[in-house]
């Protein structure tokens, strides 16, 4: 038997004493000595994390946060900095909001990635759910954000979302490539391949074979270069409501990561296993399955409920708590609502040692999920009692969960 693999995931959250703190500073997102001092203060806990014997560590893509939330925009340049100050953790973002990206600028950053960290990389992806940023960045795709309702915004989405996906698995694994999808296409325009390209000889006779047709246009595109994992690296999703992102995961053997209430976890974990069945795949229950957990453990319940009012209360009312697919009772604009509706959902755990212990074993008996990903808003929460709450969940929580060596049972 083993124990799981916990990755940590630092939500980068500008610090204020408060909510009228965060609006008397507006707008915080944009104060560069504190994102700075923010960024390099995330450095500091990623090699902690590391010497802790954690997984990975992960970030999000999210844009234009000036009240200061999640100040994340680049997932991709943050891994390849923090690859250069780990010894064995591992690196990744979960996850890249595809249908607002180019599928073949993110299969080449994230190859390049793979190679700087020599292996020790996952790729995470997500659909997109706030439009603010999601409808901008994706307007050259038609991409607008889901809310996972199944309405016609919500088909649009996902059909991109798993076109492009799709697409960046073909850029890493496939010599050459036609993408001829339904909102990307390449080489562009697809009827007549580019055209009038000088370079055609030298391509056609050193290049991949194909990527220079009739008339030299280039037909075929071969990206480069290719990922330094066979046949690529770990691919995550997000997931949050719908039953298809589960049977997407499970038909490619991608790695669903559930910010679900603790009921639907254990039945879409089952439904994982049968949908990956259908496809040919003999994965165990828990197996590439990973639980997303935000976290808080403190030696009493006093500081417990201290630590959630003073650090999550704010982005729960005013942010996570209006957005449907997060699953979670509206804060209607109140602190004590929002504390009492983080205590009900289950996507917040924790409390003592012994509480945390209770609730991870608990989930466990039903499910032994190969991953843990646990998320800390940071820098909201100082370093220190960040690296306190991490260090305890290593040495008290994890040690009393058991799972299977699935790397030996896939094999």
């Amino acid at each position: 038997m083993a124990t799981p693999k916990v990755i940590v995931q630092l939500y980068p959250m500008m610090p204020t004493d408060g909510e009228d703190d965060r609006k008397a500073k507006r707008p915080i997102g944009a104060d560069r000595d504190l994102y700075n001092k923010v960024i390099h203060e995330w450095t500091d806990i990623i090699k902690e994390a590391d010497s802790m014997g954690i997984w990975g560590c992960s970030t999000i893509e999210h844009h234009l946060h000036s009240e200061g939330y999640e100040v994340g925009p680049n997932p991709g340049v943050l891994n390849a900095y923090w690859a250069n100050h780990l010894t064995n953790m591992r690196v990744g973002a979960l996850g890249y909001v595809i249908a607002t990206n180019d599928p073949i600028r993110v299969a080449e950053e994230t190859a390049i990635i793979d190679h700087l960290t020599n292996g020790k990389y996952f790729v995470g992806f997500a659909r997109g759910y706030q439009s603010r940023w999601t409808n901008i960045l994706g307007q050259f795709s038609g991409a607008q954000a889901t809310a996972s309702d199944g309405g016609e915004i919500d088909r649009l989405n996902r059909e991109i979302f798993e076109e492009r996906v799709q697409m960046v698995v073909d850029c890493w694994t496939k010599e050459t490539n036609v993408l001829d999808g339904l909102h990307y296409q390449a080489p562009y325009p697809i009827e007549t391949g580019v055209l009038g390209y000088p370079g055609t000889k030298i391509a056609e006779e050193a290049g991949a074979p194909g990527e220079v047709g009739a008339n030299d246009s280039i037909q075929a595109v071969c990206v480069v270069p290719k990922p330094y994992q066979l046949p690529h690296p770990p691919v995550f999703i997000g997931v949050h409501k719908s039953p298809e992102t589960i049977q997407f995961c499970a038909r490619n053997g991608f790695h669903p990561c559930y910010f679900n209430p603790t009921d639907a976890v254990i039945e879409l974990s089952k439904m994982y296993v049968e949908e990956a069945q259908k496809a040919g795949h003999n994965f165990k229950l828990g197996e590439r399955q990973n639980i997303v957990r935000q976290t808080r453990i403190a030696k009493t319940h006093d500081e417990f409920e201290r630590r959630v009012k003073k650090y999550d209360v704010d982005i729960f009312k005013n942010f996570y708590s209006i957005f449907s697919n997060h699953n979670v009772d509206p804060a209607e604009n109140d602190n004590d609502a929002a504390f009492n509706s983080m205590k009900n959902t289950s996507f917040l755990t924790g409390g003592t040692v012994d509480d945390a212990i209770r609730y991870w074993t608990g989930i466990f008996e039903q499910s032994p999920f190969e991953y843990i990903t646990l998320i800390w808003h940071f820098a909201q929460q100082p370093k220190d009692e960040v690296l306190e709450e991490m260090r305890l969940f290593m040495e008290k929580v994890v040690p009393e969960l058991e799972v299977p060596d699935y790397a030996i049972a896939a094999e």
